[in-house]
């Protein structure tokens, strides 16, 4: 899979192509995504993705649908291109996770607007809040979604930060889920390399 900095169909693999890379290389993609994995508390994942992770993405979705025409391979892109950071900022899949079916249904009420409240805040710098679900909207009166899409915007400042080997705070202050973590620096230096 080779990264090109801009996801066209171009640059994607035929699905003959892409069968025989994936047996060879999918060990070291599921490794990537988990090097990029933030537990946040008991029942928070984040997810931050990459050019990497979503060209996987897109690749298996074209592979399980069996998309080989154009248009399709266009939509595909256009549904999950957005997810690659640009360079000023992360961007993740945050997921809300429960076991239990009842537990799950009670906190997804109890947590709406809790992906309004995720934070990450660069060592000397001000708290940057995420901007959920720009696609659409995934909660409403009653619940919140167990899936959002985030991403924290950070000025040149805590860009150079990040890289100069600043700490890194996850954090989340939902009344009802106050949690933060320190980023572990393995991922941290992942996450740096989406800066510029």
């Amino acid at each position: 899979m080779q990264l090109t900095g801009h996801i066209t169909p171009d640059s994607l693999m035929s699905l003959e192509a892409y069968s025989k890379w994936r047996k060879a290389h999918k060990p070291e993609v599921i490794a990537h995504r988990k090097l990029r994995s933030v537990q946040l508390g008991e029942h928070v994942n984040l997810q931050f993705e990459s050019e990497m992770t979503i060209r996987y993405q897109i690749q298996e979705m074209l592979r399980i649908e069996k998309i080989f025409e154009e248009e399709g391979i266009q939509q595909e892109i256009e549904a999950y291109a957005p997810l690659v950071p640009d360079g000023r900022n992360w961007k993740a899949t945050m997921m809300i996770e429960y076991t239990d079916a009842n537990e799950r249904k009670r906190e997804l009420a109890r947590l709406i607007g809790v992906e309004d409240r995720l934070f990450v805040e660069v060592e000397g710098h001000t708290r940057v809040y995420a901007i959920a679900d720009e696609d659409l909207d995934r909660e409403n009166d009653e619940k919140t979604s167990a899936v959002h899409f985030v991403r924290f915007e950070f000025t040149p400042a805590m860009c150079a930060a990040i890289q100069a080997g600043a700490a890194v705070k996850l954090g989340c202050d939902h009344t009802h889920y106050p949690a933060h973590t320190q980023i572990p620096m393995e991922t941290l230096a992942s996450l740096a390399g989406d800066l510029k």
